[in-house]
């Protein structure tokens, strides 16, 4: 489980969000926090992998904890999620990590998409750095973890919800592999869901970017695999 501060100002809008993290496999809220210095005592408390930061707290701003929290030696990950949306608040937020950055107000589908992508942040750099990897493939299944596929407008050609850097990092797999693939495999080597690679898997079938193969096994139920489609 991935536990989850949530530190927002309105004690109400702190509520809904933690409800919101709460409908999220694999998460769970390890507490809520009201200012800048309750959150820090509750990083300082733990356990805590990931904060939901607002930037507007009573006794200094959500950057201004970060910085403090990093000094401290705490590299627990932030997310933020925010009225401000000001050019210089969200490079200040890039510059001090933060992983995603979510605009108030936002439907639980956005936010979802954030923890989802984090989720499989953390599922790749855990399989990576278990296995020893190193190189460019490895690295850019890393960073392509972090994107979020909804918060992308799909290209055309592509249903609502898909976006081409995932497509197109699922072919480069492919591609490279030379052979055909599981979606299991697919999923292990991109650190996406087994579900979203399949969803992906299928509609680049349809749409001819990859070929289908069928292998039978001792159950009788055949394996579907993938193999990429040289244009």
């Amino acid at each position: 489980m991935i536990d989850v501060l949530v530190v927002d100002d309105d004690v109400r809008v702190a509520e809904i969000n933690a409800q919101y993290v709460g409908k999220v496999p694999g998460f769970r809220v390890a507490a809520r926090a009201h200012s800048a210095a309750q959150a820090l005592a509750a990083v300082e408390r733990g356990p805590v992998d990931l904060v939901l930061l607002d930037h507007y707290l009573p006794d200094r701003t959500g950057l201004d904890l970060v910085h403090r929290m990093r000094e401290q030696g705490h590299g627990t990950d932030v997310i933020m999620i925010t009225a401000a949306s000001d050019v210089t608040t969200v490079q200040q937020a890039m510059r001090v990590g933060a992983l995603h950055y979510l605009v108030k107000p936002f439907t639980f589908a956005a936010l979802r998409a954030r923890l989802d992508s984090y989720a499989a942040l953390r599922r790749t750099v855990d399989r990576v750095g278990g296995q020893g990897l190193t190189g460019q493939e490895q690295v850019d299944r890393i960073f392509a973890a972090l994107r979020t596929p909804s918060a992308t407008p799909a290209a055309p050609g592509l249903p609502t919800g898909h976006s081409e850097p995932t497509a197109d990092l699922i072919c480069g797999v492919l591609h490279r592999a030379g052979h055909p693939l599981s979606a299991h495999e697919v999923a292990a080597r991109t650190g996406l869901s087994r579900s979203t690679a399949q969803r992906y898997l299928r509609h680049l079938e349809q749409a001819g970017r990859l070929s289908l193969s069928l292998k039978y096994g001792d159950t009788g139920r055949p394996e579907h695999r993938y193999a990429w489609v040289a244009p």
